[in-house]
């Protein structure tokens, strides 16, 4: 025999905000990690990190012992005064990403560049770090002998 329940709009609206509750504590705990992609070719390391809605002034970005450091902060926008957050998944807040890189960057010529919310890192390396073609010599037993 199948039961009758009286639809109740309200306990469907108390479901929903009960799932927006949970979404808002578990971003809060939530620790962000810069995502960052690195590449590397022969003259120099490529870092690309996705840093949305900050101005480049904001950014700081350090190159010591080996380590890069890239660090900045966003901060929560306000809102209006009878606004409430519904989701919130955007981080906020101070973050630092450190990474270890090879001595064999050459530190006086780094270049930074921040366009459409990515920050490119170009890190060429030492002269001394990257390949080098060494030439092979021919000589010949006979041509040896004759002189």
């Amino acid at each position: 025999m199948a039961t009758v329940v009286r639809w109740n709009p309200f306990r469907e609206l108390a479901a929903i905000e009960r799932a927006f509750d949970e979404t808002r504590r578990v971003s809060a705990r939530t620790a962000y990690t810069l995502p960052i992609d690195l590449y590397e070719n022969e003259n120099a390391f490529v870092l690309n990190a996705n840093i949305p809605g900050l101005n480049p002034d904001q950014i700081q970005v350090n190159f010591e012992d080996g380590i890069l450091t890239i660090s900045a902060e966003r901060v929560q926008p306000e809102l209006g005064e009878n606004a409430r957050a519904l989701v919130r998944e955007s981080a906020f807040g101070r973050f630092t990403r450190s990474l270890r890189l090879s001595d064999s960057v050459d530190t006086n010529n780094v270049e930074a560049v921040y366009s459409n919310g990515v920050l490119t890192l170009t890190l060429p390396k030492t002269p001394e770090s990257q390949p080098k073609q060494i030439p092979v010599k021919f000589t010949s037993p006979l041509l040896d002998s004759q002189n």
